[in-house]
Parts: structure tokens; C-alpha cells; sequence
């Protein structure tokens, strides 16, 4: 089971950098580098809200769940 975050392709089609997510959304670059790179464990619902809000999307969008 695997769940990949597709944040880089919906960054490339809003033409959005990576600090300029994490600037409106307040979070560090950082934290959007490990999410967006899929080494993140977990994320907080409050987060993945901002993330949308921002990004104008839905949840689904950014995540997506794959059987091995």
C-alpha cells in the first residue's frame, strides 16, 4: 500500500515555487519539501486545508492511494 503526493504536480500547474507555497500557507520550506517529495509520515488536517485553500484544490488532488 502506498500513498503518493502528487503536491509537485500541482505546484507545476499553478507555476507556484516551493517558498512561496510555504509562505502562504505558514509552514517551512522545509515541511513542504519533505510532503512534496513523499517522506512525510503524516500531515495535519489544518495543514492540508491551508495547502488546498492556497492551491485551490481538493485533498485527492494532492494525495493518491496505489496498491503495491
Amino acid at each position: 500500500m502506498a500513498i503518493n503526493v502528487n503536491l509537485d504536480v500541482i505546484l507545476a500547474q499553478r507555476k507556484m515555487s516551493v517558498t512561496e507555497l510555504a509562505s502562504q500557507v505558514g509552514i517551512t520550506m522545509a515541511n513542504v519539501s519533505i510532503l512534496k517529495n513523499g517522506k512525510a509520515k503524516a500531515v495535519r488536517f489544518s495543514t492540508l486545508e491551508s495547502i488546498c485553500r492556497v492551491l485551490d484544490c481538493q485533498p485527492g488532488d494532492i494525495l493518491e492511494y496505489q496498491e503495491d
